[in-house]
């Protein structure tokens, strides 16, 4: 499915989410690289750019880590708008803004090294 997209090494994914996983916040980079326009991926589930190729249980541990309040690090595989994919070390943390009382969670995206790559893609296709 698709071709790899190999990042570069300045890229910095950023997006927000509502407690619900609706995308409410992008930077350039997730719109560059995702293919979507801002327009297409707010207010739409973060899940949109979720590969089929992670397995069910990376998502269930993610979500049960940052509803309890905790910061979550993993390897993802996501998916391009054209079906293109690309693999992130991701660091998803819960917030709260002191001013408005807005809940949600950030999501920083940082390339990954092959090695790591491999590892995951090792480990995700024993877990499906």
């Amino acid at each position: 499915m698709g071709n790899e997209i190999i990042l570069d090494d300045f890229v910095f994914i950023e997006s927000e989410t509502d407690t619900e996983g609706f995308i409410t916040r992008v930077n350039p980079d997730f719109i560059k690289i995702s293919g979507y326009t801002e327009n297409e991926l707010i207010g739409r589930p973060h899940n949109i750019i979720r590969h089929p190729d992670m397995p069910k249980a990376v998502f269930k541990e993610m979500w049960d880590t940052i509803k309890s309040g905790h910061t979550y690090k993993g390897l993802m595989k996501n998916l391009t708008k054209n079906g293109d994919y690309y693999w992130i070390k991701a660091t998803i943390k819960p917030f709260k803004d002191k001013y408005t009382g807005k809940e949600g969670f950030i999501s920083i995206r940082v390339p990954t090294t092959r090695e790591e790559i491999l590892e995951a893609e090792a480990l995700y296709s024993n877990m499906k």
